[in-house]
């Protein structure tokens, strides 16, 4: 009977909920020690959780339960549109990005990009701040099925696929990222990513 109970029982049950069904003068502690006993080596056991008591799977059999799968990751809208850019206007700095996309850049979109692979940081451009400067990755090749960044879909097929207003001024063109070259510096890897400090020369000794 307590097999029974304990079986069909939604969740842990304790002493007095079985003792409220069995019959009265029921040894339940000697009925429990028992069933312990049976199913010490089968693939559930019954243990005794918070002072009540339930059948469980085997710790050792706990795998089986398990199943792994790959959950994909979904880009925000802010994320396919950043990457986008950096795509076709590589290499590009962050201001860059926000003036193309015409709001600011979120640190969190980047830092996405950067964190599943799609976008590296290239160098720092030679102009003021020397900000860092952005470009794709072999993986978003990977993951988008291009040989080059020459097999980015052009103005025509973009327009085709309706990603384009049909509207558009006539001398308008896609960029073409594989001819974009503006001299970087290499980072430097000591340095932070995204500030540039210039130093006046080494502080002078107290008098």
């Amino acid at each position: 009977m307590l097999e029974a109970l304990l079986f069909a029982a939604a969740e842990p049950l304790s002493v007095n909920d079985l003792a409220s069904r069995l019959p009265a003068g029921v040894d339940i502690a000697a009925g429990l020690a028992a069933l312990q006993t049976r199913y010490a080596t089968r693939g559930v056991h019954l243990v005794e959780v918070a002072g009540c008591w339930r059948f469980q799977t085997a710790g050792d059999l706990a795998f089986l339960m398990t199943r792994e799968r790959e959950e994909p990751r979904r880009l925000s809208r802010a994320g396919q549109e950043t990457l986008a850019i950096v795509a076709y206007h590589q290499p590009v700095t962050r201001a860059e990005i926000e003036a193309i996309r015409g709001v600011q850049a979120s640190r969190g979109t980047l830092d996405v990009l950067l964190e599943v692979g799609f976008v590296r940081p290239r160098g720092r451009r030679r102009t003021p701040g020397r900000p860092v400067t952005y470009v794709t990755t072999d993986a978003f090749l990977e993951h988008f099925g291009l040989a080059s960044l020459t097999d980015l879909p052009g103005a025509a097929e973009m327009k085709a696929a309706g990603l384009l207003d049909l509207d558009l001024p006539p001398d308008f063109a896609v960029p073409d990222p594989s001819a974009a070259t503006p001299d970087d510096d290499p980072l430097d890897d000591e340095a932070p990513t995204e500030f540039h400090t210039d130093y006046l020369g080494p502080e002078a000794p107290e008098a």
